[in-house]
Protein backbone atom coordinates (compact mmCIF):
# COMPACT_ATOMS: atom_id res chain seq x y z
CA UNK A 1 0.00 0.00 0.00
CA UNK A 2 1.16 3.73 -0.75
CA UNK A 3 2.22 5.38 2.24
CA UNK A 4 -0.23 8.21 1.24
CA UNK A 5 -3.32 5.44 0.75
CA UNK A 6 -5.45 4.55 3.65
CA UNK A 7 -6.77 1.52 4.30
CA UNK A 8 -10.48 -0.08 4.41
CA UNK A 9 -10.07 0.01 8.35
CA UNK A 10 -9.00 3.64 8.72
CA UNK A 11 -11.76 4.64 6.33
CA UNK A 12 -14.35 2.91 8.88
CA UNK A 13 -12.76 4.49 11.48
CA UNK A 14 -13.05 7.75 10.26
CA UNK A 15 -16.61 7.39 9.66
CA UNK A 16 -17.74 5.60 12.94
CA UNK A 17 -16.41 8.68 14.30
CA UNK A 18 -18.49 11.36 11.53
CA UNK A 19 -21.76 9.36 13.11
CA UNK A 20 -20.56 10.01 16.46
CA UNK A 21 -21.97 13.17 17.29
CA UNK A 22 -23.61 15.67 19.39
CA UNK A 23 -25.63 16.87 16.56
CA UNK A 24 -27.03 13.44 15.60
CA UNK A 25 -27.97 13.13 19.39
CA UNK A 26 -29.81 16.27 19.23
CA UNK A 27 -31.22 15.38 15.65
CA UNK A 28 -32.57 12.01 17.72
CA UNK A 29 -34.35 14.18 20.25
CA UNK A 30 -36.56 16.21 17.34
CA UNK A 31 -38.06 12.79 16.66
CA UNK A 32 -39.63 11.81 20.44
CA UNK A 33 -43.21 12.96 20.10
CA UNK A 34 -43.23 10.13 17.93
CA UNK A 35 -42.58 7.49 20.51
CA UNK A 36 -40.49 4.53 20.54
CA UNK A 37 -41.79 2.37 18.14
CA UNK A 38 -42.57 4.57 14.99
CA UNK A 39 -39.29 6.75 16.10
CA UNK A 40 -37.37 3.84 15.66
CA UNK A 41 -38.72 3.29 12.11
CA UNK A 42 -38.48 6.76 11.10
CA UNK A 43 -34.85 6.46 12.09
CA UNK A 44 -33.92 3.38 10.00
CA UNK A 45 -35.85 4.12 6.83
CA UNK A 46 -34.26 7.91 6.93
CA UNK A 47 -30.53 6.46 6.93
CA UNK A 48 -31.58 3.49 4.74
CA UNK A 49 -32.58 6.19 2.07
CA UNK A 50 -29.79 8.75 3.24
CA UNK A 51 -27.24 6.03 3.31
CA UNK A 52 -28.04 4.11 -0.32
CA UNK A 53 -27.72 7.70 -1.58
CA UNK A 54 -24.45 8.28 0.18
CA UNK A 55 -22.92 5.20 -1.35
CA UNK A 56 -23.94 5.81 -5.04
CA UNK A 57 -22.27 9.49 -4.61
CA UNK A 58 -18.95 7.45 -3.11
CA UNK A 59 -19.07 4.86 -5.47
CA UNK A 60 -18.77 7.47 -8.34
CA UNK A 61 -15.73 8.91 -6.79
CA UNK A 62 -14.18 5.63 -5.13
CA UNK A 63 -13.99 4.58 -9.56
CA UNK A 64 -12.76 7.84 -10.80
CA UNK A 65 -10.32 8.24 -7.90
CA UNK A 66 -11.84 11.80 -7.81
CA UNK A 67 -12.99 14.03 -4.95
CA UNK A 68 -16.56 14.47 -4.10
CA UNK A 69 -16.63 18.10 -6.29
CA UNK A 70 -14.74 16.54 -9.09
CA UNK A 71 -17.28 13.70 -9.47
CA UNK A 72 -20.08 16.85 -9.95
CA UNK A 73 -18.00 18.17 -13.56
CA UNK A 74 -19.29 14.88 -14.67
CA UNK A 75 -22.79 15.84 -14.89
CA UNK A 76 -22.52 19.74 -14.57
CA UNK A 77 -19.44 20.45 -16.00
CA UNK A 78 -16.37 22.87 -15.34
CA UNK A 79 -17.82 25.60 -13.95
CA UNK A 80 -21.14 23.78 -12.93
CA UNK A 81 -18.91 22.31 -10.68
CA UNK A 82 -17.34 24.92 -9.34
CA UNK A 83 -20.99 26.85 -8.63
CA UNK A 84 -21.76 23.80 -6.19
CA UNK A 85 -17.83 23.56 -5.19
CA UNK A 86 -18.81 27.53 -3.82
CA UNK A 87 -22.24 26.14 -2.00
CA UNK A 88 -19.83 23.60 -0.54
CA UNK A 89 -17.67 25.53 1.09
CA UNK A 90 -20.30 27.82 2.70
CA UNK A 91 -22.19 24.75 4.11
CA UNK A 92 -19.51 23.00 5.50
CA UNK A 93 -17.79 26.72 6.95
CA UNK A 94 -21.95 26.38 8.35
CA UNK A 95 -21.43 23.05 9.82
CA UNK A 96 -18.65 23.69 11.42
CA UNK A 97 -19.97 26.95 13.34
CA UNK A 98 -23.22 24.79 13.54
CA UNK A 99 -20.97 21.84 15.77
CA UNK A 100 -19.13 24.04 17.43
CA UNK A 101 -21.75 25.63 19.11
CA UNK A 102 -23.50 22.63 19.71
CA UNK A 103 -20.53 21.13 21.92
CA UNK A 104 -19.46 23.77 23.46
CA UNK A 105 -22.54 24.44 24.80
CA UNK A 106 -22.62 21.21 26.20
CA UNK A 107 -18.78 21.62 27.49
CA UNK A 108 -20.26 24.88 29.11
CA UNK A 109 -22.89 23.34 31.14
CA UNK A 110 -20.54 20.50 32.60
CA UNK A 111 -17.45 23.06 33.16
CA UNK A 112 -18.33 26.76 32.80
CA UNK A 113 -15.68 28.43 31.40
CA UNK A 114 -17.55 30.58 29.04
CA UNK A 115 -18.94 29.97 25.64
CA UNK A 116 -16.72 31.82 23.57
CA UNK A 117 -13.36 29.89 25.33
CA UNK A 118 -15.26 26.77 24.58
CA UNK A 119 -15.95 27.71 20.37
CA UNK A 120 -11.51 28.74 20.87
CA UNK A 121 -10.58 25.34 22.43
CA UNK A 122 -12.92 23.11 20.39
CA UNK A 123 -11.51 25.11 17.20
CA UNK A 124 -8.29 24.54 18.01
CA UNK A 125 -8.93 20.69 18.43
CA UNK A 126 -10.18 20.62 14.79
CA UNK A 127 -7.50 22.54 13.67
CA UNK A 128 -4.82 20.22 15.62
CA UNK A 129 -6.76 17.36 13.59
CA UNK A 130 -6.70 19.16 10.16
CA UNK A 131 -2.54 19.39 10.59
CA UNK A 132 -1.73 15.85 11.72
CA UNK A 133 -3.46 14.35 8.58
CA UNK A 134 -5.37 11.29 7.35
CA UNK A 135 -2.13 9.36 7.25
CA UNK A 136 -1.45 10.01 11.34
CA UNK A 137 -5.17 9.89 12.01
CA UNK A 138 -5.28 6.54 10.75
CA UNK A 139 -3.65 5.28 13.79
CA UNK A 140 -4.54 7.95 16.49
CA UNK A 141 -8.23 7.15 15.58
CA UNK A 142 -7.75 3.43 16.59
CA UNK A 143 -7.33 4.87 20.38
CA UNK A 144 -9.83 7.83 20.11
CA UNK A 145 -12.49 5.70 18.28
CA UNK A 146 -11.87 2.87 21.38
CA UNK A 147 -12.77 5.36 24.27
CA UNK A 148 -15.41 6.81 22.15
CA UNK A 149 -17.43 3.44 21.50
CA UNK A 150 -17.06 2.37 25.32
CA UNK A 151 -18.17 5.98 26.81
CA UNK A 152 -21.29 6.44 24.51
CA UNK A 153 -21.91 2.42 25.92
CA UNK A 154 -21.79 4.02 29.20
CA UNK A 155 -24.04 6.55 28.38
CA UNK A 156 -26.14 4.56 26.32
CA UNK A 157 -26.67 2.33 29.86
CA UNK A 158 -27.45 5.09 31.72
CA UNK A 159 -30.26 6.21 29.34
CA UNK A 160 -32.23 3.16 28.74
CA UNK A 161 -31.56 1.93 32.19
CA UNK A 162 -33.88 4.81 33.70
CA UNK A 163 -36.78 3.62 35.44
CA UNK A 164 -39.56 5.75 34.27
CA UNK A 165 -40.44 6.72 30.98
CA UNK A 166 -41.41 10.70 30.12
CA UNK A 167 -44.23 11.44 28.42
CA UNK A 168 -43.04 13.18 24.71
CA UNK A 169 -43.34 16.84 24.31
CA UNK A 170 -44.04 18.56 20.88
CA UNK A 171 -44.95 17.67 17.63
CA UNK A 172 -43.86 15.72 14.16
CA UNK A 173 -44.66 14.14 11.74
CA UNK A 174 -43.67 10.68 10.59
CA UNK A 175 -42.62 11.90 6.99
CA UNK A 176 -41.12 15.04 8.96
CA UNK A 177 -38.62 12.50 11.14
CA UNK A 178 -37.85 10.50 8.20
CA UNK A 179 -36.54 13.81 6.24
CA UNK A 180 -34.36 14.91 9.13
CA UNK A 181 -32.86 11.59 9.67
CA UNK A 182 -32.21 11.41 5.65
CA UNK A 183 -30.55 14.65 6.19
CA UNK A 184 -27.27 13.71 8.04
CA UNK A 185 -26.28 11.08 5.78
CA UNK A 186 -27.19 13.44 2.69
CA UNK A 187 -25.29 16.28 4.14
CA UNK A 188 -21.99 13.89 3.24
CA UNK A 189 -22.44 13.49 0.21
CA UNK A 190 -20.53 16.26 -1.23
CA UNK A 191 -18.03 14.97 1.38
CA UNK A 192 -17.05 11.25 1.28
CA UNK A 193 -15.57 11.07 -1.98
CA UNK A 194 -13.09 13.59 -0.51
CA UNK A 195 -11.72 10.06 1.57
CA UNK A 196 -12.30 7.52 -0.13
CA UNK A 197 -10.58 8.40 -2.91
CA UNK A 198 -7.37 7.78 -1.04
CA UNK A 199 -7.99 4.28 0.20
CA UNK A 200 -6.27 1.65 -1.28
CA UNK A 201 -9.79 -0.18 -2.05
CA UNK A 202 -11.50 2.76 -2.59
CA UNK A 203 -15.09 1.17 -3.95
CA UNK A 204 -14.49 -1.39 -0.59
CA UNK A 205 -14.00 1.44 1.55
CA UNK A 206 -16.82 3.46 0.38
CA UNK A 207 -19.06 0.66 0.97
CA UNK A 208 -17.86 0.52 4.91
CA UNK A 209 -17.48 3.59 5.23
CA UNK A 210 -21.58 3.83 4.44
CA UNK A 211 -21.56 0.93 6.68
CA UNK A 212 -19.86 2.16 9.69
CA UNK A 213 -21.70 5.88 9.61
CA UNK A 214 -24.91 3.96 9.39
CA UNK A 215 -24.70 2.12 12.15
CA UNK A 216 -23.11 5.01 14.34
CA UNK A 217 -25.52 7.52 13.30
CA UNK A 218 -28.61 5.38 13.98
CA UNK A 219 -26.92 4.75 17.53
CA UNK A 220 -26.77 8.30 18.36
CA UNK A 221 -30.33 9.02 16.78
CA UNK A 222 -31.88 6.58 18.93
CA UNK A 223 -29.69 7.57 22.18
CA UNK A 224 -31.19 11.34 21.72
CA UNK A 225 -34.50 9.76 20.78
CA UNK A 226 -34.11 7.58 23.97
CA UNK A 227 -32.93 10.61 26.58
CA UNK A 228 -35.70 12.58 25.79
CA UNK A 229 -38.00 9.44 25.62
CA UNK A 230 -36.52 7.92 29.45
CA UNK A 231 -35.13 10.53 30.90
CA UNK A 232 -37.55 14.14 30.06
CA UNK A 233 -34.47 15.43 29.76
CA UNK A 234 -34.24 17.28 26.61
CA UNK A 235 -30.07 18.56 27.54
CA UNK A 236 -27.88 15.63 26.54
CA UNK A 237 -25.16 17.30 28.88
CA UNK A 238 -27.35 17.54 31.95
CA UNK A 239 -27.74 13.84 31.50
CA UNK A 240 -24.08 13.16 31.33
CA UNK A 241 -23.59 14.39 34.60
CA UNK A 242 -26.76 12.73 35.98
CA UNK A 243 -24.72 9.63 34.84
CA UNK A 244 -21.59 10.71 36.64
CA UNK A 245 -19.62 10.77 33.86
CA UNK A 246 -17.69 13.83 34.77
CA UNK A 247 -14.25 14.18 32.57
CA UNK A 248 -15.63 11.22 30.48
CA UNK A 249 -18.97 13.54 29.42
CA UNK A 250 -16.02 16.10 28.83
CA UNK A 251 -14.10 13.39 26.55
CA UNK A 252 -17.28 13.05 24.78
CA UNK A 253 -18.28 16.10 24.15
CA UNK A 254 -15.04 17.10 22.62
CA UNK A 255 -14.16 13.81 20.96
CA UNK A 256 -17.05 13.35 19.13
CA UNK A 257 -17.22 16.71 17.86
CA UNK A 258 -13.46 17.10 16.52
CA UNK A 259 -13.45 13.72 14.57
CA UNK A 260 -16.99 14.55 12.88
CA UNK A 261 -16.18 18.59 12.29
CA UNK A 262 -12.96 17.64 11.06
CA UNK A 263 -14.29 16.01 7.84
CA UNK A 264 -16.13 19.19 7.45
CA UNK A 265 -13.30 21.43 7.66
CA UNK A 266 -11.15 19.27 5.57
CA UNK A 267 -13.78 18.88 2.70
CA UNK A 268 -14.11 22.75 2.58
CA UNK A 269 -10.27 22.76 2.09
CA UNK A 270 -10.51 20.14 -0.90
CA UNK A 271 -13.41 21.76 -2.70
CA UNK A 272 -11.81 25.11 -1.83
CA UNK A 273 -9.57 23.91 -4.42
CA UNK A 274 -11.87 23.92 -7.12
CA UNK A 275 -12.33 28.02 -6.67
CA UNK A 276 -8.77 28.62 -5.95
CA UNK A 277 -5.57 27.09 -6.08
CA UNK A 278 -3.23 29.78 -3.80
CA UNK A 279 -3.17 27.15 -1.34
CA UNK A 280 -3.18 23.73 -0.22
CA UNK A 281 -6.35 21.66 0.61
CA UNK A 282 -5.01 21.87 4.22
CA UNK A 283 -4.50 25.43 4.23
CA UNK A 284 -7.91 26.19 2.92
CA UNK A 285 -9.02 23.48 5.33
CA UNK A 286 -7.38 25.62 8.21
CA UNK A 287 -9.42 28.86 7.46
CA UNK A 288 -12.65 27.26 6.74
CA UNK A 289 -11.80 26.21 10.76
CA UNK A 290 -11.19 29.47 11.92
CA UNK A 291 -14.14 30.89 9.54
CA UNK A 292 -16.48 28.53 11.61
CA UNK A 293 -14.69 28.90 15.15
CA UNK A 294 -15.44 32.92 14.11
CA UNK A 295 -19.10 32.26 13.22
CA UNK A 296 -19.57 30.27 16.41
CA UNK A 297 -18.62 32.97 18.65
CA UNK A 298 -20.23 36.06 16.70
CA UNK A 299 -23.63 34.08 15.20
CA UNK A 300 -26.34 32.09 16.63
CA UNK A 301 -26.23 28.76 14.76
CA UNK A 302 -28.96 26.87 16.78
CA UNK A 303 -31.36 27.04 14.19
CA UNK A 304 -29.73 23.73 12.36
CA UNK A 305 -32.80 22.23 11.44
CA UNK A 306 -33.84 25.20 8.85
CA UNK A 307 -29.81 23.96 8.26
CA UNK A 308 -30.70 20.77 7.08
CA UNK A 309 -33.42 21.36 5.50
CA UNK A 310 -31.41 23.93 3.02
CA UNK A 311 -28.37 21.46 2.61
CA UNK A 312 -31.17 18.83 1.22
CA UNK A 313 -32.64 21.19 -1.06
CA UNK A 314 -29.38 21.97 -3.15
CA UNK A 315 -28.04 18.57 -3.10
CA UNK A 316 -30.60 16.24 -3.03
CA UNK A 317 -31.26 17.22 -6.89
CA UNK A 318 -27.74 17.45 -7.69
CA UNK A 319 -26.91 13.88 -6.34
CA UNK A 320 -29.92 12.58 -8.44
CA UNK A 321 -28.60 14.28 -11.23
CA UNK A 322 -25.38 12.84 -10.88
CA UNK A 323 -26.61 9.14 -9.96
CA UNK A 324 -28.58 9.22 -13.06
CA UNK A 325 -25.87 10.73 -15.37
CA UNK A 326 -23.55 8.12 -13.65
CA UNK A 327 -25.15 4.90 -13.44
CA UNK A 328 -28.05 4.70 -15.92
CA UNK A 329 -27.27 7.50 -18.76
CA UNK A 330 -23.84 6.93 -18.85
CA UNK A 331 -22.76 11.14 -19.87
CA UNK A 332 -20.03 12.53 -18.60
CA UNK A 333 -19.39 16.46 -19.39
CA UNK A 334 -16.34 17.19 -17.52
CA UNK A 335 -14.82 18.08 -20.41
CA UNK A 336 -17.93 21.05 -20.85
CA UNK A 337 -17.79 24.54 -19.32
CA UNK A 338 -21.51 24.00 -18.10
CA UNK A 339 -24.23 21.85 -18.60
CA UNK A 340 -26.73 24.48 -18.87
CA UNK A 341 -29.64 21.80 -18.96
CA UNK A 342 -28.63 19.74 -15.85
CA UNK A 343 -28.56 23.06 -14.13
CA UNK A 344 -32.46 24.11 -15.37
CA UNK A 345 -33.13 20.11 -13.99
CA UNK A 346 -31.56 20.95 -10.92
CA UNK A 347 -32.93 23.99 -10.58
CA UNK A 348 -36.56 22.07 -11.06
CA UNK A 349 -35.23 19.86 -8.59
CA UNK A 350 -34.56 22.60 -5.72
CA UNK A 351 -37.77 24.28 -6.06
CA UNK A 352 -39.67 20.80 -5.98
CA UNK A 353 -37.88 20.09 -2.85
CA UNK A 354 -38.40 23.63 -1.21
CA UNK A 355 -42.01 23.06 -2.62
CA UNK A 356 -42.85 19.76 -0.75
CA UNK A 357 -40.98 20.61 2.57
CA UNK A 358 -44.66 22.24 2.76
CA UNK A 359 -46.13 18.66 2.13
CA UNK A 360 -45.96 15.94 3.70
CA UNK A 361 -45.46 12.34 2.94
CA UNK A 362 -44.56 8.68 4.58
CA UNK A 363 -41.18 9.04 3.53
CA UNK A 364 -39.81 12.54 3.54
CA UNK A 365 -38.89 14.76 1.19
CA UNK A 366 -35.50 13.75 -0.07
CA UNK A 367 -36.81 10.20 -1.39
CA UNK A 368 -39.44 11.57 -3.67
CA UNK A 369 -37.57 14.54 -4.68
CA UNK A 370 -34.35 12.33 -6.00
CA UNK A 371 -36.63 9.65 -7.75
CA UNK A 372 -38.63 12.20 -9.42
CA UNK A 373 -35.39 14.40 -10.43
CA UNK A 374 -33.76 11.09 -12.02
CA UNK A 375 -36.89 10.24 -14.09
CA UNK A 376 -36.61 13.33 -15.23
CA UNK A 377 -32.95 13.43 -16.20
CA UNK A 378 -33.51 10.46 -17.81
CA UNK A 379 -36.41 11.24 -19.56
CA UNK A 380 -35.13 14.89 -20.80
CA UNK A 381 -31.27 13.47 -21.57
CA UNK A 382 -33.40 10.83 -24.11
CA UNK A 383 -35.33 13.57 -25.37
CA UNK A 384 -32.36 15.53 -26.38
CA UNK A 385 -30.31 12.59 -27.54
CA UNK A 386 -33.19 11.55 -30.01
CA UNK A 387 -33.17 15.34 -31.27
CA UNK A 388 -29.63 15.66 -31.79
CA UNK A 389 -29.54 12.06 -33.25
CA UNK A 390 -32.41 13.36 -36.07
CA UNK A 391 -30.20 17.07 -36.11
CA UNK A 392 -27.31 15.04 -37.34
CA UNK A 393 -29.51 12.66 -39.70
CA UNK A 394 -30.13 15.80 -41.67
Amino acid sequence: MDSQQTSVFSNGLLWFGAGISIAEILTGMLLSPLGWEKGLWAIFIGHIIGGAVMLGAGIMGARSRCSAMETVSFSFGKEGARFFAGINVIQLIGWTAVMIVSAAAAAEIIVPLGMALWDLIIGALIALWIIMGMTTLGRVNVLVMTALFLLTAVLSGTIFGADTAAAPSGTITFGGAVELAVAMPLSWLPVISDYTREAEKPVKATVVSCLTYFAASSWMFVIGMGAALFTGESDIAKIMLGAGLGVSAIVIILLSTVTTTFLDAYSAGVSGRALTTCLSEKGQALIATALGTLLAITVDASRFEDFLYFIGSVFAPMTAIMLADYFFIHENHQKERVSVLKLLIWAIGFGLYRYLLNADTPLGVTFPVIVAVMVMDVVVSKIVGQSKNRADLK
